[in-house]
């Protein structure tokens, strides 16, 4: 029997960042609800085009192709759409094959408060007042950023990247380096405190989860020689040694790990995110979410003393 949904792995996706509702979204601005229900009425039987966060979904939803005695994971679809013109955006859905089956119309209504009903670990919107909300409510959730979608047919692996601290973890020592801005300070604040492992950050629940992803794959692996991993995690973060020891805690003192991390002291995370390629990379800091060729898909996490 598949796992009961409290026990799975659940990403919420608000229909904007899951397709590219720009056309729709500018009828709604300049000629108000009435007509955006016309217009999305006209436009039912037209596929919506893929969002930033399309590809990063349909990879995540793949996992249950791999396990499909458990289907450990879910996306539930969010939208502030009333049911009638949220049916264009079921359609797309069945047209690109996602399996999404659950989903809430809210009618113009922010989407947050629904969010524990579903167990979820994420919440995904191009609608930042709901991302603050849900934040501030202490749910998980982000803020996709645009850029151009790129979605490779031919690779199925699924890659993501986070930053550390802010994201992973609290923003306690960020909170020591924003006070002066000083390194040295931060470095001795983390040296001293090396043994004792950071609060879990807004996203902590679901890094945790993916790394219980992982531990289906090697298992999976284990029985199943050929079987080919699809999942890769990777932690890239502003901090440099020593301050990298009280990372390397944390995450052991919670019994998860990275496939790769970097410590790049300062250096520009663009540099690796190239080579990484992730499908979704999220950060607490707007500076750190920039590509230079635009084509990564970018997280925002407005928590903490960074978004203050």
């Amino acid at each position: 029997m598949p796992y009961p949904i409290e026990h799975k792995l659940v990403i919420g996706i608000a229909s904007s960042a899951l397709f590219d509702l720009t056309a729709s979204h500018q009828v709604y601005l300049e000629h108000g609800p009435e007509a955006y229900r016309k217009y999305q009425e006209e436009q039912i039987a037209t596929v919506l085009d893929k969002g930033v966060a399309f590809p990063f979904i349909r990879r995540f939803l793949s996992i249950n192709k791999h396990h499909p005695q458990s289907s450990p994971v879910e996306v539930v679809l969010f939208s502030r759409n009333s049911p009638e013109t949220g049916l264009r955006v079921m359609n797309s859905i069945a047209h690109y094959g996602l399996d999404i089956s659950r989903a809430c119309f809210l009618t113009g209504q922010s989407p947050y408060t629904y969010l524990p009903a579903f167990n979820t670990s994420l919440f995904l919107s191009a609608n930042e007042e709901d991302v603050r909300n849900a934040l501030a409510a202490h749910h998980p959730a982000g803020l996709v950023l645009p850029s151009r979608t790129e979605d490779d047919d031919a690779d199925g692996e699924l890659r993501i990247a986070f930053d550390f601290d802010g994201v992973i973890a609290d923003d306690e020592s960020e909170t020591i380096f924003k006070r002066n801005n000083d390194v040295g300070e931060f470095h001795a604040h983390e040296s001293a405190r090396v043994a004792i492992p950071h609060q879990p950050g807004p996203l902590a629940d679901l890094f945790r989860k993916l790394s219980a992803m992982q531990q289906l794959e090697e298992d999976a692996q284990r029985d199943d020689p050929s079987y080919k991993k699809i999942l890769r995690i990777a932690i890239i973060t502003a901090r440099s040694a020593p301050s990298h020891e009280r990372v390397v805690t944390t995450l052991k003192s919670w019994g998860v790990s990275a496939n790769e991390t970097f410590f790049l002291g300062g250096m520009e995370k663009a540099r690796v995110l190239s080579i990484f390629k992730p499908h979704m990379f999220f950060d607490d800091q707007l500076s750190h979410l920039q590509s230079p060729a635009g084509n990564i898909p970018m997280v925002h996490i407005p928590f903490g003393v960074a978004n203050r």
